[in-house]
């Protein structure tokens, strides 16, 4: 049995040659060099550059399933549970596990009420967190899925101190993605603002408060070879010790994110939008894995049972409910 789902997935700019990596503070773009064998056995060290990070390719995926007009999930994920978060003076949507980057985990779902238990209590009575006793993985899977299954997917820390959760369970990502362009080259460009209407500088009227014309440079890239490095852990997905649906499910939803990526394109930035020029060998059609998720939840998931889409919890200004 394969652990690993895997694809590399070669991008192509959308518009000529060059592209804007992510940047790092104090480190800028992840230039490294890879090893590459050859032919009579020596290793050579080729420039390659990480475009976006494995951190930043979850939340680009998680956001396919999204519908920011309408503060919803897409129709594709509709039945499978989440945690919306509104205000507590009016109802009006904030956000959700879906947007925030640490998903269950984050300040604006654990800092929420549901009813007369803030989330905090809520997810550490779920999970089943308890002092001096050991974490139990499966139960925990078990109560995620029921809260957001996407968390399965792409990760959750409950990171606050073990006085809020005890023995800070942690999930790592089941599916990776990442970025990477080999034998890279800098592209060196730049240009100007113009102040067409002040022709000096007075006081108060300096770049700094955007005023004057302000040359810029500009560092962008060129690569023979720009990726998508996929990998689905099959072998953490069993490990959750879910219903046979409630894995598929989840398989499913990962290899529709992949599937999204390839159809949509990823514009990860201005100076940063890439497409998929072939279609990936072995990686479904879209609309045979939306039938499957929705088969799939039509059909019955045991871990469904009793949850709600969404689970709508209350934040005030306060930060405490």
């Amino acid at each position: 049995m394969a652990l690993r789902t895997t694809f590399d997935i070669p991008l192509r700019p959308v518009q000529g040659s060059r592209f804007q990596p992510t940047g790092f503070p104090d480190l800028g773009p992840a230039e490294f060099k890879r090893p590459v064998k050859q032919a009579d056995g020596t290793t050579a060290w080729q420039k390659a550059l990480l475009v976006e990070s494995a951190q930043s390719m979850a939340n680009h995926l998680e956001a396919f399933g999204w519908d920011s007009a309408a503060n919803r999930p897409d129709p594709v994920l509709a039945g499978l549970p989440w945690v919306e978060v509104v205000a507590a003076d009016d109802g009006r949507f904030l956000t959700s596990s879906r947007l925030e980057s640490h998903r269950l985990a984050a300040s604006f779902v654990k800092d929420a009420r549901l009813g007369a238990e803030t989330m905090k209590e809520v997810i550490k009575k779920r999970l089943g967190l308890k002092d001096n006793t050991p974490l139990a993985s499966r139960a925990i899977a078990t109560a995620v899925f029921a809260l957001d299954p996407l968390c399965l997917i792409h990760g959750v820390f409950f990171a606050e101190s073990a006085k809020v959760w005890p023995g800070q369970p942690r999930i790592a990502r089941a599916l990776t993605a990442v970025v990477e362009a080999y034998e890279v080259e800098r592209a060196e460009s730049g240009g100007v603002k113009r102040d067409a209407v002040s022709h000096s500088s007075g006081e108060g009227q300096d770049a700094k408060g955007g005023y004057g014309s302000i040359p810029f440079g500009r560092t962008e890239w060129t690569a023979a070879d720009l990726v998508l490095l996929t990998s689905i852990d099959d072998g953490q997905l069993a490990s959750y010790g879910l219903s046979e649906p409630a894995t598929a499910v989840l398989k499913a939803v990962a290899l529709w994110e992949i599937r999204v990526a390839v159809d949509r394109g990823l514009r990860l930035r201005t100076a940063c939008d890439l497409l998929a020029p072939d279609d990936p060998p072995g990686l479904p059609a879209a609309l045979a894995l939306e039938a499957e998720i929705a088969g799939l939840v039509a059909g019955g998931v045991p871990e469904l049972a009793e949850a709600a889409a969404p689970l709508r919890v209350e934040w005030t200004s306060s930060g405490k409910g």
